[in-house]
């Protein structure tokens, strides 16, 4: 096949699908990797379509929303690796929500193993992957069945959320930029991840770092809503993702780095050999009064020793 057909053909697929990863272009087009690359950057240069790691999206960052299936192909090591550290924020006996993704997908299959768990979601990927754990109560969300992402979404799906109270809300989406937060692109998606995030008293989100500095058309999540972002650690090239993870932790989100290294078969790495990482936070975020709840909970971010906080910061490490 001439370069000029191959590059007509993965810029039709980049078409069709939104975003394909460097390993499909190669399979379909029948060639290397590494010629697959050089013809993405050709594209890139047009205008045509935008390189993202491991893959190509269309052009501009707004992209529309890929299917499951060309989801599941991207980033998989790193989906593994957050969801084995995202799992080790989870205690027995707590009730929580997971949105719709592959990430919370990976997430969904490592909860099985929490006894006394209630996990709500709106999510029948997240709702397969627990429906043969003993000891984990899983509750569905109403709505209208999205096929694209195996969602339910839709005003049933918004008002089964309404008096809704958890302790933490795991959540994907397909862009993170630390001016606008968490977004997607598809807006009944996002209203309902706007309503599993109000249910919850702290927000986790999971992104690979293909998605930082990613802004697609409606947010989800405001950067000051959300507690903690579970990411991978990016390639020492990619100046991009490391400058928004610094911006995101400027402004006061913790950062939990995982290794994205996985075992010949793509098997998960073992929690023991995960690598992890918090980025020191800088001052509490505006509007937190001293003494607080929320001002409390700065003040042990930083390191700050309210009365037994020795003690409890132990604890807190031990589960873990």
């Amino acid at each position: 096949m001439f370069a000029a057909e191959r590059r007509q053909l993965i810029l039709e697929m980049v078409r069709a699908n939104g975003a394909v990863s460097l390993r499909e272009l190669a399979r379909v087009v029948q060639t290397s990797e590494v010629t697959v690359r050089r013809d993405v950057r050709a594209l890139e240069a047009e205008g045509l379509l935008d390189r993202r790691h491991g893959g190509a999206v269309l052009p501009g960052g707004f992209t529309r929303e890929s299917g499951f299936p060309q989801k599941s192909h991207l980033a998989t090591a790193e989906k593994t690796a957050i969801a084995d550290l995202a799992a080790g924020f989870v205690e027995e006996g707590e009730a929580i929500v997971v949105g719709a993704g592959t990430t919370t997908q990976e997430l969904a299959r490592r909860l099985a193993r929490v006894p006394g768990l209630t996990v709500v979601t709106n999510s029948l990927l997240v709702a397969q992957a627990l429906a043969h754990a003993n000891r984990v109560e899983v509750v569905m969300t109403g709505g209208t069945l999205r096929g694209s992402n195996y969602a339910l979404v839709g005003s049933g799906a918004e008002q089964s959320l309404q008096g809704l109270r958890v302790s933490r809300a795991f959540i994907s989406g397909s862009g993170l930029t630390a001016e606008r937060g968490l977004s997607t692109s598809n807006m009944l998606s996002a209203s309902v991840d706007r309503a599993l995030v109000q249910a919850a008293a702290e927000v986790v989100v999971l992104a690979d770092h293909t998605k930082l500095g990613t802004d697609t058309m409606f947010q989800t999540v405001p950067t000051d809503v959300i507690t903690r972002l579970v990411t991978d650690e990016p390639p020492a090239h990619d100046d991009r993702a490391a400058t928004e993870l610094q911006a995101l932790a400027d402004q006061g989100v913790q950062i939990a780095v995982a290794g994205a290294s996985g075992s010949p078969g793509g098997d998960a790495v073992p929690a023991r050999h995960q690598q992890r990482r918090d980025v020191p936070l800088p001052a509490p975020r505006r509007g937190q009064v001293p003494g607080s709840a929320a001002g409390l909970r700065a003040a042990a971010m930083h390191g700050e020793q309210a009365p037994g906080g020795e003690r409890a910061r132990v604890a807190d490490l031990r589960r873990r």
